[in-house]
C-alpha cells in the first residue's frame, strides 16, 4: 500500500508541477510584453511559419477585424508582396492579393475599412502594423511586419500586435532577391501564404500534459482505494 501511495503522491506532485510549471510560462510570456492577448495566428509560407499575437486593448477594432479576417480564411493564398530589408514586410490586400477566388462572406469582410486606432505603443522589430492609404481610417487587409524599428511610423499609423515567432522565417525573407517598384521594395520570388491557423494559448497550453496527469492520478486513486476494501473489509 505504501508503494500505491507513494504512486500517487507522486502524480499528485506532477499535476501540480505542470500547472505551475504552465502558469509561471504564461507569466513570463506576458510579463514580456503586457499588451499581448492570448490568441495566436500562424501564417504557414514558402519560406517558414510567422506566429504573431494581438493587442486587443491598444487597437480592439483592427484586432477583431484582423482576426475576422484569418477566421474566414481570407489569408490563405495571399503573398508578402513587400519586404523592405530593415523596415517591413508587407502582406498584400486579401482582394488582389489571393490566387484562390473568395466567397460571399470573405469579399464583404475584405472590402471593409477600420478606423485608425493610433496609440502610443512604438513601431519596433516584430510589431504588426495595418496598412492604409492617405486616409487615416482606410486599412483594410493589408498590413506590415516591422522588420526594424520605424519610429516616423509611431503614431500614424495602427499598431496591432506582434511577432511571437518566426524570426528566423523574417530574416530568410531580408535576404531574398528583390527589385524596387516605385516607393516599393519587392521580392523578385513570391512569397506564398500557403495556408494560416489560430490557436489560444491560454486553452490549449499544458493541457494535454495536464490531461494524462489527471487520469493518471485517478487511476492511482482508484487502485489504493480498490486495495483498501480489499485488505480492512
Amino acid at each position: 500500500m505504501a508503494a500505491m501511495l507513494r504512486h500517487a503522491a507522486a502524480a499528485a506532485a506532477a499535476l501540480l508541477a505542470v500547472a505551475v510549471v504552465c502558469a509561471d510560462g504564461a507569466s513570463t510570456f506576458y510579463s514580456s510584453d503586457p499588451n499581448l492577448g492570448s490568441a495566436r495566428v500562424v501564417f504557414q509560407t514558402n519560406f517558414g511559419d510567422i506566429e504573431f499575437g494581438f493587442f486587443p486593448h491598444v487597437a480592439p477594432k483592427t484586432v477583431d477585424h484582423i482576426f475576422k479576417l484569418v477566421r474566414l480564411g481570407c489569408y490563405n493564398t495571399n503573398h508578402i508582396f513587400r519586404v523592405d530589408k530593415g523596415f517591413v514586410a508587407q502582406v498584400a490586400a486579401v482582394v488582389g492579393g489571393r490566387t484562390a477566388p473568395m466567397n460571399e462572406e470573405q469579399k464583404r469582410e475584405a472590402e471593409k475599412t477600420i478606423v485608425g486606432e493610433f496609440s502610443s505603443v512604438k513601431h519596433v522589430r516584430g510589431i504588426l502594423s495595418m496598412g492604409r492609404h492617405s486616409d487615416p481610417d482606410s486599412g483594410g487587409s493589408s498590413f506590415s511586419f516591422l522588420l526594424g524599428d520605424a519610429p516616423h511610423l509611431d503614431g500614424q499609423y495602427a499598431v496591432f500586435g506582434r511577432v511571437t515567432k518566426g524570426d528566423d522565417t523574417l530574416r530568410k525573407l531580408e535576404r531574398l532577391p528583390t527589385r524596387r517598384e516605385g516607393i516599393f521594395v519587392m521580392p523578385i520570388e513570391r512569397i506564398d501564404i500557403l495556408s494560416t491557423y489560430y490557436y489560444d494559448i491560454d486553452m490549449e497550453s499544458c493541457e494535454a500534459e495536464k490531461s494524462i496527469l489527471r487520469r493518471r492520478l485517478s487511476e492511482s486513486a482508484s487502485e489504493v482505494e480498490r486495495w483498501r476494501r480489499k485488505c480492512f473489509a
